[in-house]
C-alpha cells in the first residue's frame, strides 16, 4: 500500500508528468483539491477506484480517508494542483501520516511559475538582467508572511518575483514594488494558466492594476515582476560561445600552418 502525493501541474491535463498520471490510474483512492485539479485527472482512476473531492474536507477528514485507506491496503493518489512543494499545504498531511507511521511519496508537477513563463514565452533568468527568481506570496487572509520576507525585502534584490496567491492584494504589490523596480518595470498576471480560459495580462508597475480591474481578475493568477520580463537588454548567454569550452565541448586543438 502507498500514498503519493502528486502535484497535477497548473491546470492542462496533459501537463501531469507521466509517473504521475500512472499513479492515479492505479490508486484505489483518489483524493483530490476539486476546486484546481481538471476533472480529466482524475477521470484517468480506474472505474472502482473511490474518488473525492477534498475541497469541502478539513485536514482532520482528508487525513481520515487516507488512514482507513492505508489500513485497508489500498492505493491512495492524493493529487494537488501545480507542484506539492509549493503553496499546497502538503506538509502538514505528511506531519499528521508521521505521526500515525503511514508512509508516503512525493511525484513532483510543473508549477505555476513555469508555465506562466512558458505561456509568455518568458526566460525569466537573462544575463546581466536578473538569474535568480523568488517565489513568495503575500498575507491577506492566509498566514502571515516571516519576517524578512516581505515584498520590500525581497525586492531589494531585484530578482525575478513569482508572486503566489496576490492578486487580490495587487495593490499592495505595486505599491511595495516601485520604489524598487520603478514604474516601467515590466509585469505580467497570468491567469488560470494552462487553462482552456487562460488569460495573460501584460503591462507595467504603472498600469497592471487598471488592466487586471478591467479583466474582473478576482483569483486563481500568478503575478510575475522584474525587468528580465521585457526581454531586452541583456548580452548572449556564454554557454555557447565560440570561445567557452567545457567537457562536452573541449578546446579545438590548434592546427599547425601547412
Amino acid at each position: 500500500m502507498t500514498i503519493n502525493f502528486i502535484g497535477a501541474g497548473p491546470g492542462a491535463p496533459d501537463l501531469i508528468t507521466v509517473r504521475g498520471l500512472a499513479q492515479i490510474r492505479e490508486a484505489d483512492v483518489v483524493l483530490y483539491a476539486g476546486s484546481l485539479v481538471p476533472p480529466e485527472v482524475v477521470a484517468e482512476a480506474k472505474p472502482d477506484a473511490r474518488v473525492i473531492d477534498t475541497a469541502p474536507l478539513t485536514l482532520d477528514e482528508i487525513v481520515a480517508e487516507m488512514a482507513a485507506a492505508d489500513a485497508a491496503g489500498l492505493n491512495v493518489a492524493r493529487v494537488h494542483s501545480g507542484d506539492p512543494s509549493l503553496y499546497g499545504a502538503v506538509a502538514e498531511q505528511m506531519r499528521r501520516l508521521d505521526a500515525l507511521g503511514i508512509a508516503y511519496a512525493v511525484t513532483p508537477g510543473v508549477p505555476a511559475f513555469a508555465a506562466a513563463a512558458a505561456a509568455l514565452c518568458a526566460e525569466l533568468t537573462l544575463p546581466d538582467i536578473a538569474q535568480t527568481v523568488i517565489l513568495t506570496r503575500t498575507a491577506v487572509r492566509s498566514s502571515k508572511m516571516p519576517p524578512g520576507e516581505d515584498l520590500a525585502s525581497l525586492g531589494k534584490s531585484g530578482a525575478t518575483l513569482a508572486i503566489h496567491l496576490s492578486v487580490a492584494n495587487l495593490a499592495h504589490v505595486v505599491s511595495e514594488l516601485t520604489p524598487l523596480y520603478g514604474a516601467e518595470c515590466p509585469v505580467a498576471v497570468a491567469v488560470r494558466v494552462s487553462w482552456p480560459d487562460q488569460t495573460l495580462i501584460r503591462g507595467t508597475l504603472a498600469d497592471i492594476r487598471d488592466k487586471v480591474k478591467a479583466e474582473g481578475v478576482t483569483r486563481t493568477a500568478l503575478i510575475l515582476v522584474g525587468p528580465a520580463l521585457a526581454q531586452t537588454g541583456f548580452t548572449d548567454s556564454r554557454l555557447y560561445a565560440p570561445d567557452h569550452t567545457h567537457s562536452s565541448r573541449p578546446r579545438k586543438a590548434k592546427q599547425a600552418p601547412s
